[in-house]
Order: structure tokens, then sequence, then C-alpha cells
């Protein structure tokens, strides 16, 4: 049976990892949003990822080392001392909610 596991990414490294991992055969998902960004000169719209250093991927228990062969991989997320299982119900939640705004 295939869990949704949180995957902890190098600062800046959320994009890579999830292509990276997708390119091995991983279902992975890394949730991102539009932002504004203000410099000195100028208001930019910016692609970003919504939760910083993290890279959701679905996968089996026997599976969960592949994960590491992406450079940017660092650990699981764990709670309770076992690997955080996320719920496909809070997978589908985050997708609407992405889905839905435009920019924050």
């Amino acid at each position: 049976m295939k869990n949704w596991y949180v995957v902890y990414t190098k600062p800046k490294w959320e994009k890579k990892v999830a292509e990276q991992l997708t390119k091995i055969g991983i279902e992975c998902y890394c949730p991102l949003i539009t932002q504004v960004r203000q410099w000195s000169d100028r208001k930019k719209k910016v692609i970003v990822p919504l939760f910083n250093s993290y890279v959701f991927v679905q996968l089996t228990e026997s599976e969960r080392n592949l994960v590491f062969q992406s450079a940017g991989a660092v650990r699981y997320l764990f709670w309770l001392g076992k690997p955080a299982i996320v719920r496909d119900e809070e997978i589908l939640t985050i997708k609407k909610m992405v889905g839905n705004s435009r920019h924050l």
C-alpha cells in the first residue's frame, strides 16, 4: 500500500528534488504558489513552494530509501518515532487550496 510521506530537502531545493524524483519514477507533489515580490526597482511574480524545504512523496514502505537518490533530499519528517504519513484527503485539500489561489 502506498502512503504519502514528507521529505525534508535542502533549502531552496524543493523543485529540483521533485523533478529528480519524478525522473526515477517516484510520485511526488511539491505545491507551488505565485507571489508578487518587491524589489527596489520593480515588482515581479515568482513561483515558490507553499512549504519551504518540504516535498510530498507517495510510495510503499519498502521504497522509502529510493528518495535519497536525489541529491537534495535530506531526511523524512518523523512523528512519534516513525516517518509521518499524510492522509490522501489532506493532499487533496492542499491541491484544491493551491488550485483556487491566484497569488499571495
